[in-house]
């Protein structure tokens, strides 16, 4: 296939093959999530996949998946070509690492590249990510200090060659971790992923009677470049600076971000935010340009499929042993922690290039529940408690849009799944009493925030178990919009009243309950200016108190729950 790019004809039939190939990397990804073994794959969708060609750039990502990931590894592979050329690769081979600088961020992430061959030479390279349970050290705490606190390093290493797994690698693996049936399917399950991918794209160029990805690849990457320019030379130009404070472990964190639009590219530069943390908050740049990126991408193109030629349009920077810019040896375990504040700092910067735009400041930051039980952890000796680790994932409120009230309990920017509470009580001794949307939690505005949840679980063995705690916003909640208010500061605690520390390995003691409150997401407006009507169906659906109606939304309601017109117009003057 060699037609010129600009025949008609021609780029329809790249167009129809550009579609084809998404679709080969969501069965892709789809495999991963059918075969994985831990929750937080099969359940949640915390994964990436994707296809790239032999220069390491990505040519097309799975919908399934999230942006921490995808856009992570969408600068993993030519770290994988540098070590292990091409050349180098044979047909049955496969490469693996967790490399936190050069993967996706964190240890706790597997990165798999496996070649692709049609009659012999290589056409492709694709590449996975799965989120694992466990991989040793002191847990998805951020209690340590080092990235050798956190867990098994595994370098670049081959993972399959000529088809075999590499026993050696797993027999290590399987002796470093805590949960190793758990961890090795997970491995096996991203190796079948890749596989099934290779599958569908030989039999893809098959049909389309392709011997390269070479031209498809130039036209993927200069079609979605080209639609980048396009998008960002709509935008106003110049340059934006916000500011965001957030909880941090010992102090709290400033995130500091100017934006500047110019002709073809959007830069965001990080200078002016906090240091580096003495315990795992540390975010890689890695994973600082993968939400940054996607931030922007967000509000400048979100039609545009994402890929190298699209992420090449965004460029971002940060001075290292900052913050955002952790260099190694730094503990990097709650990378997340920051990572996801970044597009609330960046929508700062594009509310003041373009008002009315951007959503108001969410909880962003997930509320995952990783808990644990077990010798040295929870418990002396072995005991009659049952040892497990289980992360599950859940999140408050995002912040409430320009036209659209916030999302409730939903993971905005990560899009990971809410886990099933059937699921983790499954697989463990917990149990979760309560799972509910959390009244008033909201910010109030014009258009309200998202609610945040609360949550309630015990051990029903009776137990004592453990939460590893990555929270924010529980000292510095969601900021509203525009005059819209604040929402909701997380909270943890027990239900005997004790308050526990947002961040940090702590133990809930043998018949107590752990009470999570997840915050809720900014609004954005003045909250007297809401439509009485929408307050009214806020309070019948037991999202805003009767209370709040009156006192915060200056709207009146009869008994029956109705509007009471005359009411309002008094309280609203």
């Amino acid at each position: 296939m060699s037609r010129p790019a600009h025949d008609a004809m021609a780029r329809i039939r790249y167009q129809v093959m550009w579609d084809r190939l998404l679709s080969v990397v969501e069965e892709q990804a789809q495999t991963l999530v059918r075969t994985a073994f831990s929750t937080s794959t099969r359940e949640a969708g915390d994964v990436s996949a994707g296809v790239f060609d032999l220069k390491g750039q990505m040519l097309a990502q799975a919908v399934t998946g999230t942006p921490g990931h995808i856009n992570s590894m969408a600068r993993a592979v030519v770290h994988f070509l540098r070590e292990f050329p091409a050349e180098t690769m044979r047909p049955g081979d496969s490469y693996i690492t967790n490399d936190p600088w050069m993967g996706t961020g964190h240890l706790h992430d597997l990165t798999v590249v496996s070649p692709c061959y049609k009659d012999g030479k290589m056409v492709a390279l694709f590449a996975c990510t799965s989120h694992l349970v466990d991989i040793g050290g002191v847990g998805q705490s951020p209690d340590g200090r080092q990235v050798y606190h956190e867990g098994l390093y595994i370098p670049i290493l081959p993972l399959m060659r000529d088809g075999k797994m590499e026993e050696w690698l797993l027999k290590l693996v399987r002796a470093n971790v805590r949960e190793p049936i758990q961890v090795e399917g997970d491995i096996y399950a991203l190796a079948a992923c890749n596989e099934t991918g290779a599958r569908r794209l030989l039999a893809m160029m098959k049909e389309y009677a392709l011997e390269s990805l070479d031209d498809l690849g130039a036209f993927i990457i200069k079609t979605s470049r080209d639609g980048m320019t396009a998008a960002i030379a709509k935008l106003p130009k110049g340059t934006w600076t916000a500011a965001m404070r957030i909880d941090g472990y010992e102090e709290p964190i400033d995130l500091v971000a100017t934006l500047t639009i110019a002709d073809d590219v959007v830069t965001v530069d990080f200078d002016g935010s906090s240091g580096v943390s003495d315990r795992g908050i540390n975010c890689p740049m890695c994973y600082t340009e993968a939400y940054t990126a996607f931030g922007v991408k967000c509000v400048v193109a979100p039609s545009i499929p994402n890929n190298a030629g699209t992420l090449d349009a965004i460029l971002v920077t940060a001075p290292e042993n900052t913050i955002v810019n952790a260099l190694h040896p730094a503990a990097v375990v709650a990378r997340s922690t920051i990572g996801h504040m970044l597009p609330d700092v960046v929508f700062g910067c594009i509310e003041q290039a373009m008002p009315g735009v951007v959503p108001a400041e969410g909880t962003s930051n997930l509320w995952t529940i990783k808990l644990g039980s077990g010798h040295g952890m929870t418990v002396r000796g072995s005991g009659q408690a049952t040892p497990f680790m289980v992360n599950s994932f859940h999140s408050g409120g995002a912040g409430a849009r320009a036209a659209q009230d916030g999302l409730s309990a939903t993971p905005y920017p990560s899009g990971v799944r809410n886990v099933p509470v059937e699921a983790t009580e499954a697989i463990t001794p917990m149990v979760v009493w309560r799972k509910e949307l959390r009244q008033d939690s909201g910010g109030p505005g014009r258009q309200r925030g998202g609610l945040g949840q609360i949550m309630e679980i015990e051990n029903r063995e009776g137990a004592p178990f453990g939460i590893f705690a990555t929270f924010e916003r529980v000292h510095y909640p969601p900021r509203g919009r525009s005059g819209g208010a604040n929402g909701a500061n997380g909270r943890l605690r027990l239900a005997s009243g004790t308050e526990m520390r947002n961040k940090g390995f702590q133990t809930i003691p043998a018949g107590e309950r752990l009470i999570i409150e997840m915050p809720g997401g900014g609004g954005i407006g003045d909250a007297a200016t809401r439509a009485p009507e929408k307050v009214a169906a806020d309070v019948h659906a037991g999202f805003v108190t009767a209370e709040a109606a009156r006192a915060i939304y200056k709207v009146a309601l009869d008994p029956s729950g109705k509007v009471d017109p005359a009411g309002t117009a008094a309280l609203r003057g």
